[in-house]
């Protein structure tokens, strides 16, 4: 079965036809009418890669040292909350793949395992993404929970003061847990493989923050999730206080602006995450890697600049080190490959298909080894055409 996919557009048709809409829309949609979303695949397209000929590239390599380990290839998996929506397992899925393939997972303050569980399967390669609430004494548990289960990369997302609206969702009323509503049972009707493996599996619950809601019966809008674990109060003050409680590496996640990218270092950030959240949060910002070359002029080599949002291929995860990115998250595909091909085949394809691609990617523009990928590897002939 895995041999029929080869792209991500083949994981996506798979899974859509394996989810029920509302689970299909969550992992698809952005905020608004997500423009942001659009542009982000728009600017990465009209990113060109100019090919190098005639050089020798036999001995091509992939790895990728970042925080202290080496990585077979420079692109991990990003944080994605209530993937086991997908199916029931997911997040673990997710941990055990990397471990196999040797990059990171990391997990997500509303992913559906624990941290505590993510760092026993993984535990030399789970990273932990942590949503700033509006009470710093759940922030607080959190990172120490992180510390005690050995995390050592800690990404805070700074980019969601408020949830983004999330049209797809609103209509559809997706809740968790699930409400068995006449529409809802409707839509899972039509998708009788899923709804078996969920119910094998149970109902999918906020496992890293269920113990912080006052009311375990409570069924939290999916556009309202963020609201309960992030807040606008987070700013550079919390930041700090955060830098000095955690003692492992941190990362900035969601930065766009390049004097926001220069403070991160300034305060002792060791990586950002050049992100606009995959287009899920505020409609009207520039694609990622529209930023990204001017967040890498702005902070030098003070800091690595990790990538995200709209990465569907080994050709991306090159044009965003071509563009200045030190490493790649890749979040969406992974949830549509364990949806389109099952909890182990899924990633794994899915990762085997990236670094073939990379792999052809490097050797076509004359690069034996990631660390010669260089801005002048990347051509524009043409200004970045935005839909309106």
């Amino acid at each position: 079965m895995s041999a029929s996919c080869h792209t991500f557009e083949h994981f996506r048709a798979r899974a859509k036809r394996f989810l029920p809409r509302m689970v299909f829309d969550y992992v698809e949609g952005g905020a608004g009418r997500e423009s942001t979303l659009d542009r982000n695949r728009k600017a990465l397209d009209a990113v060109r890669l100019l090919p190098r000929a005639l050089t020798d590239c036999r001995s091509c390599h992939m790895q990728r040292e970042l925080f202290g380990s080496t990585y077979a290839y420079p692109f991990g998996i990003a944080p994605v909350g209530l993937a086991n929506l997908v199916r029931h397992g997911t997040d673990e899925a997710l941990a055990r793949a990397a471990v196999r393939a040797n990059i990171p997972y990391a997990l997500s303050t509303a992913g559906t395992t624990s941290i505590e569980r993510i760092a026993k399967v993984a535990p030399e390669h789970a990273w932990f993404q942590l949503y700033v609430g509006e009470d710093p004494a759940i922030t607080d548990d959190l990172i120490t929970r992180a510390k005690r289960a050995g995390i050592s990369v800690l990404l805070v997302t700074v980019d969601v003061p408020a949830p983004g609206k999330r049209v797809r969702d609103l209509v559809n009323g997706l809740t968790l847990p699930l409400r068995p509503s006449p529409a809802v049972l409707a839509d899972a009707a039509r998708r009788p493989a899923w709804v078996l493996q969920m119910l094998r599996g149970g109902a999918p619950r906020l496992e890293t923050i269920a113990p912080y809601f006052r009311d375990q019966t409570e069924k939290p809008h999916a556009s309202q999730i963020a609201r309960r674990v992030s807040s606008p109060r987070l700013d550079w003050a919390e930041l700090e206080r955060i830098r000095c409680k955690w003692h492992g590496h941190l990362v900035v996640k969601g930065i766009l602006n390049p004097d926001d990218a220069i403070r991160a270092a300034e305060m002792g950030a060791d990586g950002i995450v050049v992100s606009n959240h995959g287009g899920r949060q505020l409609d009207a910002a520039p694609a990622s890697i529209e930023m990204l070359p001017l967040i890498r002029k702005a902070v030098g080599d003070r800091i690595k600049i990790l990538f995200d949002s709209g990465v569907r291929s080994g050709d991306d995860v090159a044009r965003a080190l071509s563009s200045g990115a030190d490493f790649v998250l890749i979040g969406r595909p992974f949830l549509y490959s364990v949806a389109a091909l099952g909890l182990e085949a899924g990633p794994d394809r899915l990762i085997e298909i990236l670094s073939l691609e990379f792999a052809n990617t490097l050797v076509h523009l004359g690069c034996s080894g990631v660390e010669q990928l260089r801005s002048e590897h990347v051509w524009q002939s043409e200004p970045v055409l935005h839909s309106h």
